[in-house]
């Protein structure tokens, strides 16, 4: 075909329907590819456990010792050249994994929802089946990625999640209760900010608002972002609320109120005040009631147990640290992506092959 014939044909304008239709078929290519990719990741995950689980039989039964380990990637390399994953430290990976989920349906039909990146994680940072599970189960509802569950076990997101002081179970109806609940936290870490103890509230609502991303992060799944300094007008005269976000699963506004001090029970009467002011203007019909979230840097917990107690509307009361270190225990001693990428790529390191 000459130059001068192969120019684009121009088309007419599409028929009516084809738009809807085209991003229709778009949605549908796009789910199959992500079923595609989770059928390879639930096959890969699956191979891997069941090499692990032959390498943990044969070396019970016959005596092997981990030598056999280098062996078999040598041979499974030279037998499988165009095949990632069989290095020395990875099939050690898999013998850990078989031994840590010795039930094949739940890795089945549980973990092989989850990339091998995050089995490791799994595997290094948490020491018992319950809390991998937990953190398992966290990172396939709210699809983390490595670095995002790596964070929030670092973070210890499970010793926090609905640790706040509510009154919720006799303010709401379950099991609105029970989910409103586990979606708050105690204590909340901004140590994202970088701020000082010393930083008072505005600075800190300042901080939050221009790390917003983190902010909702720290809140967890489901948070919206509404507004800050949100105005009310309550009879002519002008309130501001800190923040105000909406949660998608409870289906309700949350008023988050910031303290730099101690926790004060008049605390409450102002959130309390301002949940109603919402609750009249803001709130539509088919939403809950609003939810309030009082943040102090320091609580005495009989004080606001009492405090809780008095007042009918769904509220909380958790502190947030500006500066927290690590506990040396949960420091990160996972390999990199880039060391975990060469050893799947078949590339030798140099703590391979050594004795465990």
């Amino acid at each position: 075909m000459s130059a001068k014939n192969s120019r684009p044909v121009r088309l007419s304008a599409p028929p009516d329907g084809y738009a809807d239709w085209f991003a229709e078929l778009k949605t549908r290519i796009h789910n199959a590819q992500q079923r595609a990719t989770l059928a390879v990741n639930c096959e890969l995950v699956l191979l891997y456990w069941q090499i692990g689980r032959d390498i943990l039989a044969r070396q019970a039964a016959q005596g092997w010792g981990t030598k056999v380990i280098e062996r078999l990637s040598q041979d499974l390399r030279a037998a499988f050249p165009e095949m990632r994953g069989f290095s020395p430290r990875n099939l050690k990976y898999m013998r850990a994994f078989a031994e840590a989920w010795p039930d094949e349906q739940f890795v089945q039909e549980v973990l092989a929802q989850l990339p091998w990146y995050h089995q490791l994680a799994l595997l290094d940072k948490l020491p018992g089946p319950e809390t991998r599970k937990w953190y398992a189960a966290k990172a396939i509802e709210h699809n983390w990625s490595r670095n995002i569950l790596v964070m929030q076990i670092e973070m210890r997101l499970l010793e926090r999640s609905g640790k706040a002081l509510t009154n919720f179970a006799l303010t709401l109806p379950e099991p609105q209760s029970d989910l409103a609940r586990e979606s708050l936290k105690d204590p909340y870490r901004f140590d994202f900010l970088g701020l000082t103890d010393e930083s008072q509230e505005r600075a800190v609502e300042n901080a939050l608002i221009k790390h917003v991303t983190e902010f909702l992060l720290e809140l967890g799944a489901g948070f919206a972002f509404v507004g800050r300094q949100v105005l009310l007008n309550v009879g002519g005269d002008e309130f501001f609320i800190d923040l105000l976000f909406y949660h998608l699963r409870l289906r309700c506004y949350v008023v988050i109120e910031l303290k730099g001090g101690k926790f004060k029970p008049e605390h409450l009467g102002q959130l309390s005040f301002y949940l109603t002011a919402v609750d009249e203007q803001v709130k539509h019909s088919q939403d809950n009631p609003t939810i309030g979230l009082l943040l102090c840097k320091s609580k005495n917990q009989v004080v606001a147990e009492y405090a809780l107690r008095q007042n009918m509307q769904p509220l909380g009361v958790a502190e947030y640290k500006l500066i927290e270190s690590l506990p040396p225990e949960l420091a990160s001693d996972l390999p990199s992506i880039e060391q975990i990428e060469r050893e799947l790529s078949g590339e030798s390191t140099s703590d391979e092959g050594g004795e465990e």
